[in-house]
C-alpha cells in the first residue's frame, strides 16, 4: 500500500516509542492504519477547523511525516506556538527552521522519525512558542501581498 502522507511511519514510530499520538483526517487507509496501531494512538477522523486549531494549540509537536508541496500545515501549528517534527522534503524545507520552530528527520523512515521524536522529546531543542508564533506570522496574508506588491513594482517599475 502507498501511504504517501507517512501516517504509516507515524504510527509504527509510535508504536515502538509507546508515545501518545493523535491523529486527525481520514483517508482510504485509515481501516488499515487502524489495524497497525497499538492502544496509544488514537484516530480522530475528519474534525471542524474549530476543533483543528484547539489540537494545534493543546499539542506537544506537530507531526509531518510525510512531504507536503508548501507545508502550510506546519505554519498552522506555528502559528498556535507549536513546533513541528517534518521529514525534511517538500514544503517542509521552505518553512521549518531547525531548532526554531521545529526539528528534521532526514530518512523516509520509521528509525528516523522515531530519532527524531526522542530529540523532542528530551528537549534537546528549547522550543519558544512566541518565537515560533513570530516565524509563522512571515507567512501571513498581509505579509505576502505586500512581498509580492514591492516585487512587482522593483520588477517593472510602476510607483
Amino acid at each position: 500500500m502507498n501511504f504517501y502522507k507517512g501516517i504509516d511511519l507515524a504510527v509504527q514510530a509510535f508504536n515502538q516509542l509507546g508515545l501518545p499520538l493523535k491523529i486527525i483526517g481520514a483517508g482510504p487507509f485509515l481501516k488499515s492504519l487502524r489495524a497497525l496501531a497499538q492502544p496509544n494512538i488514537v484516530f480522530l477522523g475528519r474534525l471542524p477547523d474549530h476543533d483543528v486549531a484547539h489540537y494545534y494549540a493543546s499539542c506537544k509537536a506537530l507531526l509531518l511525516p510525510g512531504a507536503e508541496d508548501f507545508g502550510i500545515t506546519s505554519l498552522e501549528a506555528n502559528a498556535a506556538g507549536r513546533p513541528v517534527i517534518a521529514l525534511k522534503k517538500g514544503g517542509a524545507i521552505d518553512t521549518v527552521i531547525e531548532g526554531v520552530n521545529g526539528l528534521f528527520f532526514h530518512e523516509n523512515s520509521v528509525e528516523s522519525l522515531a530519532a527524531a521524536v526522542r530529540v523532542f522529546e528530551n528537549r534537546q531543542f528549547n522550543f519558544l512558542p512566541w518565537k515560533i508564533r513570530a516565524h509563522a506570522l512571515k507567512f501571513d496574508k498581509e505579509v505576502f501581498k505586500e512581498k509580492m506588491k514591492k516585487f512587482i513594482y522593483e520588477k517593472y517599475g510602476y510607483g
